[in-house]
């Protein structure tokens, strides 16, 4: 079977999935680490309104959503290089953190999450008894 290959649509396709298009912007920056027994998350948003920031966990999904409307009332557009639109990103979060202790603060455009590892998933001591500490009573 015979396919037709385009390598320009695979090359536009990239593109747009890296830059962004008019009608669906670039995914937002993000930098994400972990700080003793907590997951740090900052996603760039700079010029993004705090109102318009929308965060919602599903399960083990977070979902972060922002809006930078469409400048409004210019007389003449002599450049717009900025992208505009809703933003949206969705990370995958694992079992062993604690989705319902999230905390978010939004400071000078960015957006900082921080996610606390749940206390089942944190390192534990287990003692080992030894073959002397259990009685064997014969009958």
């Amino acid at each position: 079977m015979l396919m037709r290959t385009d390598p320009f649509r695979d090359l536009d396709r990239l593109t747009q999935q890296v830059f962004g298009t008019a009608a669906r912007p670039a995914l937002m920056s993000m930098d994400a680490w972990r700080e003793n027994d907590r997951f740090v998350v900052e996603f760039d948003l700079p010029g993004i309104q705090l109102d318009s920031i929308d965060l919602d966990v599903e399960r083990n999904v977070l979902t972060v959503r922002a809006d930078r409307p469409a400048k409004e009332g210019t007389d003449e557009l002599v450049a717009a290089e900025r992208p505009r639109g809703v933003f949206s990103r969705q990370l995958m979060l694992g079992d062993n953190l604690d989705t319902e202790q999230i905390t978010a603060s939004y400071e000078a455009g960015v957006l900082r999450l921080e996610i606390p590892v749940a206390e089942r998933a944190k390192p534990r001591k287990i003692s080992v008894q030894g073959a002397e500490d259990h009685k064997v009573i014969n009958a």
